[in-house]
């Protein structure tokens, strides 16, 4: 369950929870709530369930009004102005397995010692805080408090904690490619498919350019044994010395009587 009540005085969060519903809550949200003269105000230890309680950017100067949280195991402190006064993190939230302090005014590492109290502290985050400029700021800390896992997201040997970011390392390229079955062979099917009905388009209009040019070749002769028959149908007209002179003028030969009138002449 998450309630969230960003924006809103932290003093109004037990009324508007309702008394009979704190020990109910198991993740509070109050990012961007206004704090009391930088102090947590209307949070109370009847928030006995509470697992997860997220700060940000409240305007805290201190920790120090945290009431009692035994099953608290993540909390979100950052981008607030908390400086110091760490023990009270030991004595109100025991079980604390993950601790964000990023962009808060902490700037020596000896601030950070009350952490030890805290057994279970596997991952602390100390992001935009002036102590992490401080020469072998990762070896003093991780020296410091021995139960630590990640320091800033990443171990003692600078490996990233497992939680992060899918998208940032690649991972969900990788399942889109397997939700695919291939990935790229699925592109390649698509371009296979493309290319065959390209050539089938081509078979087919060749097709047709071939069935054209028969339809034109038997056009073609169509009219020229039209265009004999009319000849043939002119010469049976003629007379008969007619029609066989007009024979051998076509064959290329002249009539012998021509020849034989040229003779007299």
């Amino acid at each position: 369950m998450i309630d969230q009540f960003c924006g809103m005085p932290v003093s109004s969060l037990a009324v508007e929870c309702g008394g009979s519903t704190l020990n109910k809550v198991k993740e509070l949200v109050l990012d961007n709530c206004r704090s009391l003269d930088g102090k947590i105000v209307g949070l109370s230890s009847d928030f006995e369930n509470l697992e997860f309680l997220s700060m940000i950017n409240v305007n805290l100067l201190s920790v120090s009004n945290l009431p009692k949280l035994n099953k608290l195991r993540k909390l979100e402190l950052s981008d607030n102005r908390i400086s110091g006064g760490l023990e009270v993190l030991a004595e109100r939230t025991p079980n604390l397995t993950h601790l964000n302090l990023s962009g808060n005014k902490i700037k020596d590492i000896n601030t950070l010692e009350p952490l030890k109290k805290l057994p279970n502290l596997h991952s602390l985050d100390l992001f935009n805080c002036e102590v992490t400029m401080l020469i072998n700021y990762r070896e003093s800390m991780f020296a410091l408090l021995p139960q630590l896992t990640y320091l800033d997201g990443f171990d003692a040997d600078d490996q990233e904690a497992p939680d992060s970011d899918p998208e940032a390392d690649g991972d969900g390229l990788d399942d889109e490619y397997d939700e695919n079955g291939e990935g790229e062979e699925d592109d390649d099917d698509e371009e296979d498919e493309l290319d065959e009905e390209v050539i089938d388009d081509e078979e087919e209009d060749e097709d047709d350019l071939e069935g054209e040019e028969e339809e034109d070749g038997v056009d073609d002769e169509e009219e020229e044994d039209e265009e004999d028959e009319e000849d043939d149908e002119g010469d049976e007209d003629l007379p008969q010395g007619e029609k066989r002179k007009r024979e051998l003028e076509d064959e290329g030969e002249e009539d012998p009587e021509d020849e034989e009138d040229e003779d007299d002449d």
